[in-house]
């Protein structure tokens, strides 16, 4: 099993589809599976360092949704809470149809809303959607200088995409919630982190800042693909070009934060995240989140209408959607072989990735650095482990 995970990993470096990798995988905690292959940079072949710094870009996701897991579990909100009660420039939304046609929302956006992508935002760059275009003009995600509140006021101005509660739409909603956190506590999203999850779970490598120490550390981004480009029509070609994400990602800003990506992280660090997802508590048996708010958390929330559910032209049959991501609820519409019902977790944009499988106690953690993919590598690695050797 371990010769196949590093020989998928390894052929892809070969290939030179990838320029590094590293991954982690665990069962209860202890390590079955882990090794590095590649280069942080391919062009100078720097190896990967030790401690790795990696832009995790909608990883961030699922490490401000449990936030707000802990938060609502402190009464500081609640998920039938109403996000114009928190910021009233949410309160007159409009929605804007495919037709041209645009009314009023006919109902608030809720802190549920949010957590599960049915609130009626959306992204920049996803094929077909009516408000995309307003989004790359108005720059949202473009602008990483951008202060979390100023990216709001400019959001709460567009239109939705639907009504709140219609449909499933992956989306901006994170930043929206990050913001809505911030709102409840007033405290920001940086320090809420810090003192309810990275402390606790020692992520001593995790923000959306990095100091002068950890520079020499952090893995180039390749890919031909930005973010907030037009959706492609066609695939782009899949090349190791590099790329300077921090006009929307800044590497050093003190005033940059996010909740649906913007993290730094490393492989240890996530691990650590994703271990605590099994029982809510850290390795040395602190409550971070009940067993209550744990089940809660790990239930499909989407309608069987939208399904499968889908990202632009990728769908994802088999998955429902969580308060923190996907969620495997179908094994027999699932695309691979070695799915697992109630496996849950996500991916980020830089091709970075994580899975949680609660009924086998296993986690695993997959780091890379490449925007606009057009290989499965997650996919392939996920199928070495749990296949045949």
């Amino acid at each position: 099993m371990s010769n196949t995970v590093q020989k998928v990993a390894q052929q892809y470096v070969d290939d030179a589809k990838f320029s590094g990798i590293e991954w982690q995988i665990e069962k209860a905690g202890k390590i079955l599976n882990s090794g590095a292959c590649g280069y942080a940079n391919t062009e100078l072949q720097t190896e990967i360092p030790q401690q790795a710094i990696y832009r995790i870009y909608s990883m961030t996701k699922p490490i401000i949704s449990v936030l707000s897991m802990m938060l609502i579990e402190r009464g500081k909100l609640h998920l039938y809470d109403t996000v114009a009660n928190f910021d009233p420039r949410f309160k007159d939304m409009k929605v804007l149809f495919p037709n041209g046609v645009m009314e009023a929302a006919r109902t608030p956006i809720t802190i549920q809303h949010l957590l599960t992508h049915q609130a009626g935002f959306s992204y920049d760059f996803l094929l077909g959607c009516p408000i995309a275009a307003y989004y790359r003009a108005r720059e949202i995600l473009a602008n990483g200088h951008r202060d979390l509140d100023e990216m709001m006021s400019v959001l709460s101005e567009l239109p939705l995409a639907f009504h709140p509660g219609d449909y499933w739409r992956y989306s901006v909603a994170t930043d929206v919630l990050a913001h809505i956190l911030e709102l409840a506590t007033n405290r920001r999203i940086d320090d809420l982190l810090k003192s309810y999850i990275f402390d606790p779970l020692e992520m001593k490598e995790t923000s959306f800042c990095l100091n002068d120490d950890q520079l020499g550390r952090l893995m180039t981004v390749y890919g031909s693909q930005r973010l907030d480009d037009l959706p492609p029509l066609g695939r782009f070609e899949h090349r190791l070009e590099e790329q300077d994400p921090s006009e929307s990602h800044p590497v050093q800003s003190k005033d940059f934060r996010r909740g649906g990506l913007g993290l730094y992280s490393t492989l240890s660090d996530y691990c650590r995240f994703s271990r605590m997802l099994l029982n809510g508590k850290n390795m040395n048996g602190l409550v971070l989140l009940s067993a209550n708010s744990l089940k809660m958390m790990h239930g499909n929330r989407i309608p069987e209408h939208n399904f499968p559910l889908r990202i632009g032209d990728t769908p994802f049959p088999g998955y429902g959607w969580n308060l923190i991501g996907r969620v495997m609820i179908d094994t027999s519409k699932a695309l691979l072989p070695n799915s697992t019902l109630n496996e849950f977790g996500w991916a980020g944009a830089a091709s970075t990735f994580f899975w949680v499988d609660p009924d086998n106690q296993i986690t695993g953690v997959i780091m890379t650095q490449f925007i606009g993919s057009n290989y499965l590598l997650a996919d392939d690695m996920v199928s070495a482990f749990y296949g045949i050797s």
